[in-house]
Parts: structure tokens; C-alpha cells; sequence
């Protein structure tokens, strides 16, 4: 993104954090020790992480900063920008002030960077195994809440704007998407026609059409149906077939291959089958378990597939992301193995 997100786009707890309520304890107290001493080290802090990553999370982590550090406009911020690529160790932000102002937000800013740059990694990740084809972020239901908005700014970092949830969908400006959910299928007594004859009736004509088809387990015929009904009103038809069942248009060909799931034999036969009606201008969406290798390899394939949704494996690995005290004062400081690590990447903050 060129521009860096104001200030005043995020909204913290501010009396919270400032009473240390999201932080260690041991820097609460550390916080207590330095005023109690009058003490004022000008610390020149470094954050790194070890791993390389797409990095996410500045903006948010300088907003937190000017405005939960006690007399956060005196701090001097230096970083890096949200979707620059990060090498291990590369210094990727630093703060220098007096350090009782901010120690207490080093357990905050840190979680910040870690959880964004993991998300921003992984679905840039996915993003450049699906060849430029359209991924959808639908990660929200495996974890709480109060992340989807942040998430969904990782998410656009890393590249992609699609999203399951106005929340996850506001730093794209954009709204929620999705399909048809099993959920409404069995409202409708199973009937996934009827269901999708309903999603067309009901909702605006703004959003497509694009029917579950895999609640008979019978992915091929369900789509045809589907298709019959809604003709040229249909989108496209998603396949999330479990991963411990076999769809039944393979039943007659088990033996030659792995023949769980969204395998790259069940695409191949829907898509036949709904081009042999005419249905050609249907899309195919896959989902279930889908990460950047299972992505590379179905493209490599060449599985005519038209879109990736990608759910819990965005919230995959442990990136890490680590703070020192690197100089005292004007001189080095730093405990053992550590060091004060330049870089020239880093861009002053206003």
C-alpha cells in the first residue's frame, strides 16, 4: 500500500493498555521500578523477526504507539512498510525515547506484528500459487471475533480482497461474499435446487450465484441440476466435498488415485459434465483444506479450477517477532548475542 493507514484509524483501549491490563507483567513492573528510581534511560528499541515473512502490522503497531505510550508523540519511530518482504533477522522497526514511556506496549505491538505477518505471508503465499486467479480470504469462523477487522487488512497486504465477513472485508472498502451454506440446503430438506432457487429469489441480483453442491455427496449431478434451474442466473457451483468422503461420479474409478475430497478427478468430471449441457460459463470454486502447496500443485495440473476459498490454513506457522534494547543512552547496550543492526530500508515516521 503507498499510503501508510492514519492514526486515527485505529481505536485502542487506551486507559486499558496504558494500566498495563494486555501486557506482561513483568514490564508493568519494570515501568514501576524505572519511575520509582526516576529513572530515564533514551533507549534505542529493535524489533526483527526470524523468519522471512511478508511484514504487516506497522501501521497499526505506530498508531499504538502514539497513542498509548505515555507522551507517545516524543517517541522516534523508524520502519519498514506493511507488505515489504522481511528477512530473517532484518531489523523491521525501531523506537528510541525514554523507555519508561513505552515499555509497557512491547507485549502489544509484538502480538500485532506476529499475528498480521503470519496472515499477510500465508495468503500472499496462496496468491502466487493460484496463477493469478481469484482467492477467497474465508479464515473467520475458526478463530474469535474481535480479529476479523485486522485479519482482513492482513489479508489485502498479502493480496487479497475477497472476504467472508464485512469485517474482514472493510480495509478493501468491500462487503462480505460467500455461497450458498450447507446450513440453507438443509433448511430447504436437503434440497439443494430448492435452496438455490431461493438464495436467486431473495437476495439482490448484485451478488452471484454460487451454489454448494456437494450435500449429496454427488458434486457432478447436483450441478447439472442446479444449472437446469437457474441457467444463466448461476455463477458458479463450489466444491468442499470432505476430505474422508469420495464423491459418487468417482465411485466407478477408485483404484487409480487418491479419490478423497476436492480431488483434481472430481473438478475434471463437473467441469465435463457442465460444459457438455452448455454450461460452460459456469465457474468451478473449490474449498476445503486448500494451502499454497495443494493450490501450486492443482495449477501445475492445470485442474480447471476458476477460484481458490481458503479457510483455516491462512492462520498456519508460528511467526515470531522479537524487541531488544540495543543502545543506552547514545551508547550500545545490548544483551549477549545481540546487536545494534541497521537498516537502511527503515523510513522515518511522522
Amino acid at each position: 500500500m503507498s499510503e501508510r493507514l492514519p492514526v486515527s484509524y485505529f481505536h485502542f483501549p487506551v486507559e486499558a493498555i496504558k494500566a498495563g491490563y494486555y501486557s506482561d507483567a513483568y514490564f508493568i513492573r519494570t515501568q514501576e521500578i524505572l519511575r520509582g528510581a526516576n529513572r530515564h534511560p533514551k533507549v534505542l528499541m529493535q524489533i526483527f523477526t526470524r523468519e522471512k515473512v511478508v511484514l504487516c502490522g506497522t501501521d497499526e503497531v505506530i498508531a499504538l504507539l502514539r497513542q498509548c505510550a505515555f507522551k507517545g508523540d516524543e517517541l522516534t519511530i523508524k520502519s519498514l512498510r506493511d507488505g515489504d518482504e522481511v528477512e530473517p533477522w532484518e531489523t523491521v522497526m525501531t523506537i528510541e525515547g525514554d523507555y519508561g514511556l513505552f515499555a509497557h506496549l512491547e507485549t502489544l505491538y509484538l502480538g500485532i506484528l506476529a499475528r498480521q505477518s503470519r496472515i499477510a505471508t500465508n495468503v500472499r503465499a496462496v496468491v502466487k500459487a493460484a496463477n493469478g486467479k481469484p482467492v477467497l480470504f474465508f479464515p473467520a469462523r475458526y478463530d474469535i471475533y474481535q480479529t476479523q477487522e485486522s485479519d482482513g487488512y492482513a489479508a489485502l497486504i498479502g493480496g487479497v480482497k475477497s472476504c467472508s465477513t464485512d469485517a474482514n472485508a472493510k480495509a478493501a472498502g468491500g462487503r462480505g461474499i460467500g455461497t450458498i451454506p450447507h446450513a440453507l440446503i438443509a433448511a430447504y430438506g436437503g434440497d439443494t435446487v430448492a435452496a438455490s432457487a431461493a438464495f436467486d429469489r431473495y437476495i439482490d441480483p448484485s451478488v452471484a450465484r454460487i451454489a454448494l453442491v456437494d450435500f449429496d455427496n454427488d458434486c457432478v449431478n447436483t450441478s447439472l441440476a442446479v444449472a437446469r434451474k437457474l441457467g444463466r442466473n448461476l455463477y458458479g457451483v463450489r466444491l468442499d466435498t470432505s476430505g474422508s468422503m469420495v464423491d459418487k461420479s468417482l465411485w466407478s474409478q477408485i483404484g487409480m488415485f487418491k479419490p478423497t475430497g476436492v480431488c483434481k478427478e472430481l473438478v475434471a468430471n463437473v467441469r465435463r459434465a457442465l460444459d457438455a449441457e452448455g454450461f460452460d460459463y459456469v465457474k468451478i470454486i473449490v474449498s476445503g483444506g486448500f494451502d499454497a502447496p495443494r493450490v501450486a500443485a492443482f495449477e501445475e495440473l492445470g485442474v480447471p479450477v476458476d477460484s481458490y476459498a481458503v479457510g483455516s490454513t491462512f492462520f498456519d506457522g508460528n511467526i515470531n517477532f522479537t524487541a531488544d534494547i540495543v543502545r543506552v543512552d547514545g551508547k550500545d547496550c545490548a544483551k549477549a548475542g545481540r546487536r545494534y543492526n541497521p537498516n537502511p530500508r527503515l523510513q522515518a515516521v511522522d
